[in-house]
């Protein structure tokens, strides 16, 4: 009796997995895009309000300033005239009749009435304005404090999503790659490429790559597909790099695939993520040093 072929795990739930973690990692890059972007609107708005309020003080003191000078003036001159009427009932009361006396005090008390007048007006306008300034002063600072909320929720936000990435960091690992090279990091899904970018350590590169005829650019080499083998997560493919093709045959999932090239001392790293029917789908690291060897 012959024995039966191992296990293999079927693929429609490999591909669930994948597009699983797609999606994750697609909403945790609009999130972090949508923070940033209301932080950016809410700094804008905070800058508004003051430069508003500031505006708005200088007017209403300017306007104020005006005012208050036009009225001072006026009064000064309603004083003279009383003070001249006063000094000239002085003057001419030993040779007026008591009809003209009486004409004079009661154009005095006329002159001291208007002035009296005049600054109650004055006064009352200033505390119409000062009552302004107080009223704009305190929806300005109540619309400060909203934005100041709203920048602190944002960088909440963001910091989680920062504490998500570092979660995300410590659970990569390193591998020892085909060529016997201890290898870096190694991201097995989207969100983990994510954050090897974020550390900025190599240059990433992804690639779809189909099984055809023509070669495939991704960075500086060329990849063209030869087989896949889903069942067993095995693919075969073949490496242009500096004008010399190499054949890496029966590669493993995840497995980190080296070899080197004239640009730099450290190896190059590709990594398949997905093997499916005649495509496989992953990334290129590359050094960030580009040195010949």
């Amino acid at each position: 009796m012959s024995p039966q072929p191992p296990y293999q795990e079927p693929q429609q739930r490999s591909g669930l997995l994948a597009a699983l973690v797609a999606g994750a990692i697609i909403a945790l890059i609009a999130t972090n895009i949508y923070l940033y972007v209301q932080l950016d609107h809410v700094r804008t708005d905070v800058a508004q309000v003051r430069e508003s309020l500031s505006t708005e003080l200088s007017n209403l003191k300017d306007a104020s300033s005006v005012t208050s000078a036009s009225q001072t003036r006026h009064l000064e001159t309603l004083k003279q005239e009383l003070e001249s009427a006063r000094s000239k009932s002085r003057d001419e009361a030993r040779s007026m009749s008591s009809q003209a006396k009486a004409e004079a005090q009661a154009h005095a008390d006329q002159l001291a009435r208007q002035i009296q007048a005049e600054e109650a007006k004055v006064q009352q306008q200033v505390s119409s304005e000062i009552s302004e300034v107080k009223t704009a002063a305190n929806t300005a600072n109540a619309k400060i404090a909203d934005v100041s909320t709203d920048v602190g929720g944002v960088k909440t936000q963001v910091s989680a999503t920062q504490a998500e990435l570092q979660r995300t960091i410590a659970t990569l690992k390193t591998t020892q790659g085909d060529l016997g090279v201890q290898s870096g990091l190694i991201a097995t899904n989207a969100q983990e490429l994510q954050a090897l970018r974020r550390l900025g350590e190599r240059n990433y590169f992804e690639f779809k790559l189909g099984k055809g005829k023509e070669r495939q650019r991704v960075g500086d080499i060329t990849l063209l597909l030869k087989k896949t083998d889903p069942k067993k997560n095995k693919y075969t493919v073949e490496v242009m790099a500096d004008d010399k093709l190499t054949e890496k045959k029966d590669k493993n999932v995840n497995e980190p695939v080296q070899f080197y090239t004239s640009k730099a001392r450290q190896p190059y790293e590709m990594v398949v993520n997905q093997v499916q029917k005649d495509l496989i789908v992953g990334y290129l690291a590359t050094p960030k040093e580009q040195t010949a060897r």
